[in-house]
């Protein structure tokens, strides 16, 4: 699956701005994709660095027009925690020494609110 497919669409509401500055991202998911297609997707679409997904599937609303009554469909929500202080990682290389590195991780999706 792509990661186009799996990200439908951002969320946006008071509560989810409000989470933003947190680094807290909320977007329409696919129902069947998983939090590490999930975070995967983010970090390829975004460019930033994923700490943690959570997920929740909404239960659609009962909807009445006239005298026909029915259900919108259910839907996938995944709250996406992105690191907002990237730092460089560091590991042991053969012989003990530390080598650093330094990727290029953004610290806030700009794209989010569709600037």
């Amino acid at each position: 699956m792509l990661p186009e497919d799996i990200i439908k669409r951002p969320v946006i509401t008071e509560k989810t701005n409000s989470d933003m500055q947190e680094g807290k991202y909320t977007f329409e998911v696919a129902k069947n994709a998983n939090k590490i297609q999930i975070a995967k997707a983010v970090e390829s679409i975004f460019g930033v660095k994923v700490l943690k997904v959570n997920t929740i599937i909404v239960k659609g609303k009962k909807k009445r027009v006239g005298v026909h009554q029915g259900r919108t469909s259910d839907w996938k929500k995944a709250i996406v925690k992105i690191d907002t202080n990237p730092k460089e990682e560091s590991y042991l290389s053969k012989g003990g020494k530390e080598v650093k590195i330094s990727r290029k991780y953004k610290d806030s999706i700009d794209e989010f609110m569709g600037a």
